[in-house]
């Protein structure tokens, strides 16, 4: 039988690696991040799972063949909340120790590597999946100018070969919600119809720098001001596309010079949209250049757009969603909703390989990728009892 009391006190166990006040800061290969994957194979270990690390730095704890895999990532944002991601490899480690114990199904688990995009994002799972060459991925930098593989050389020895994904029958991964649904409706359970798709690329605008005290403001080429008035037309230019579904975020802006007395001669920044719906992503790609070439053109400004990073939506399996609909029927009656994620996760790179599904207890006040990220305790133990009996382990 599962232990709920075992189970949320590994979970804060886990919590500790990194901690700083009510968050955590883990990234990926951070000293916190391999120390907690340290713990976590010793937990894996001591529930009877062959451990194994990839050269990744995916950590495994195997059943034997064939197993279903159960898991998320252990690493957080570089200020992040202490369940994005870790309330899922505990509920795994739980489920598949309790299942051994009981003589029940195959459980593996796994703690997915660089979920959070140290190095692009759901980084570990798409080199484990086949969707992006190692080779690719090392050369990739993060902010500090750390290379992939400069990271990956801090698992010195823990690393070993491949990990064959054919051993598993499919994959289930527990989640918090990371938005406001469940926890304004004051339902426990969100069963996931399906992974919103998601184009992000990099974008410069180039202008002119000069002086800010002498230079007349209509014959400034100002950067900045492009995009600024970009941000602005942009949400009206998208209106006749989106739904209230689609989101789109710029969310990293670097100004150059960036100083006070200086007209902006460059600014570069990401540009992100995410929909579930495959033909409307590309729409909006279309509006948002076309929109960014108009205001460069009517300010006097030279535009670079970079490479697009893509992800399609991705729908879950409907045998495995059903049987988590069926468990969360029984243990949370009236209380759970299907939902679609607005957040990637590692089960998009998954399904590149297997049947899978994802379950979401609520976050307290929608709030997520933040100190501030909670779940109320018996949610947790309930999303924990639903992944339970929807794999045929005793609650």
């Amino acid at each position: 039988m599962i232990d709920a009391s075992r189970f949320l006190s590994d979970l804060h166990a886990l919590r500790s690696f990194g901690a700083q006040g009510t968050g955590v800061i883990r990234p990926a290969y951070s000293a916190p991040d391999i120390a907690a994957r340290d713990w976590l194979a010793g937990r894996m270990a001591e529930a009877g799972l062959a451990v194994h690390f990839d050269v990744m730095g995916n950590l495994f704890g195997l059943a034997p063949a064939p197993s279903l895999l159960l898991g998320s990532h252990s690493d957080t944002q570089p200020t992040g909340g202490w369940l994005d991601g870790a309330l899922g490899v505990i509920a795994a480690l739980e489920i598949a120790r309790a299942s051994r114990a009981a003589g029940g199904p195959a459980i593996s688990v796994v703690s997915f590597q660089d979920e959070e995009g140290r190095f692009g994002g759901t980084t570990g799972s798409a080199v484990w999946s086949g969707l992006l060459p190692l080779t690719e991925a090392d050369v990739v930098k993060d902010s500090d100018g750390v290379s992939l593989s400069e990271a990956r050389s801090l698992l010195g020895d823990r690393v070993g070969g491949d990990v064959d994904p054919s051993q598993f029958t499919g994959f289930i991964e527990l989640h918090i919600e990371q938005g406001p649904t469940l926890d304004t409706a004051g339902e426990q359970i969100g069963v996931v119809t399906d992974i919103v798709g998601y184009r992000e690329m990099m974008l410069t605008l180039t202008g002119q720098q000069n002086h800010a005290g002498t230079t007349p403001m209509a014959l400034r080429r100002d950067a900045f001001q492009g995009l600024s008035t970009f941000n602005a037309r942009l949400n009206d230019r998208l209106r006749n596309v989106v739904t209230p579904q689609s989101v789109w975020t710029i969310g990293h802006v670097v100004v150059a010079p960036n100083a006070s007395s200086i007209v902006p001669g460059q600014v570069r920044f990401s540009m992100q949209w995410r929909d579930g719906d495959k033909d409307r992503l590309g729409r909006m790609q279309a509006v948002i250049k076309a929109t960014l070439k108009k205001v460069a053109s009517e300010m006097g400004l030279a535009v670079e757009i970079g490479p697009i990073l893509s992800l399609d939506p991705t729908p879950m399996d409907a045998t495995l969603r059903a049987r988590l609909e069926a468990a969360a029927e029984v243990l949370a009656p009236d209380r759970w909703r299907q939902m679609p994620s607005g957040a990637l996760h590692d089960a998009t790179n998954v399904a590149r390989l297997m049947p899978v599904a994802m379950l979401f207890v609520p976050s307290i006040g929608g709030i997520s990728h933040a100190f501030e990220e909670d779940t109320d305790e018996a949610d947790l133990v309930v999303g924990l009892s639903v992944l339970a009996q929807a794999v045929g382990v005793q609650g």
